[in-house]
């Protein structure tokens, strides 16, 4: 089991458990070690491939398989913009079945050639800032209602989508690095637990002791037990 986080996407090795219906802020890649992936949509309809993809803000729920490497790339990186046809809907990806980490880690650290380099710029800035809209349109040289327009016409995403996205990506981070739930929501700026756990959840399927046990394995139940108790 492994799990990593680089500049522009994420991923994960290892078993994966049922999730519930969720729409993340990231392109989803799911590949299956042997055998298929399956995903259901939102529809209930289930789709099953060697390699299946979804891309941002589409409900579908992931089902369990034994062992799977999963990907999230990020939609303002350059790597990303090969996987735009992918629009709407859960897709077999046949030509994403060998992807590897190390074909990412030079594509999501360069910004997008398809999005207009303002909204990149916007996007990137909320990875490093909690920014409020006005302030962040501004410093893009946009009005807030210009930089809307922009991200919903290019992304499909709403801005305040992608901010959430980043503070889990913040705060899975915390969870990595030891922290428990609790201090996790803290560091990604969420106003408590509880609304950690129900964004969590929403964008991605999963609680966040359900996260912290693929982030950091060996964490031992008493880590877990504030987000069990959110969960009753």
């Amino acid at each position: 089991m492994s799990f990593a986080v680089g500049d522009g996407y994420a991923y994960y090795r290892g078993p994966s458990a049922d999730t519930a219906p969720h729409a993340h802020a990231a392109f989803q890649v799911a590949i299956a070690e042997h055998g298929e992936v399956t995903m259901e949509d939102a529809g209930g309809t289930r789709h099953r491939a060697a390699a299946l993809i979804v891309a941002p803000m589409v409900p579908h729920r992931l089902l369990a398989a034994p062992y799977l490497l999963t990907y999230y790339i990020e939609p303002h990186c350059v790597f990303a913009d090969r996987l735009r046809k992918y629009a709407g809907g859960v897709h077999a990806a046949a030509e994403l079945r060998g992807l590897r980490p190390e074909d990412l880690r030079p594509a999501g650290a360069r910004p997008s050639g398809d999005l207009d380099e303002r909204l990149v710029a916007a996007m990137r800035l909320l990875t490093r800032e909690n920014v409020p809209m006005p302030a962040l349109a501004a410093r893009v040289g946009l009005s807030p209602q210009r930089l809307r327009a922009l991200a919903r016409r290019e992304l499909g995403l709403p801005l305040p989508r992608w901010r959430i996205w980043q503070r889990l990506s913040r705060a899975t981070g915390a969870l990595s690095e030891g922290k428990s739930p609790a201090d996790a929501a803290i560091a990604g700026g969420f106003a408590d637990q509880a609304h950690f756990h129900r964004q969590m959840r929403e964008m991605i399927g999963l609680t966040p002791s359900a996260v912290l046990r693929i982030v950091r394995p060996s964490a031992a139940a008493g880590d877990v037990d504030g987000d069990r108790a959110v969960d009753r």
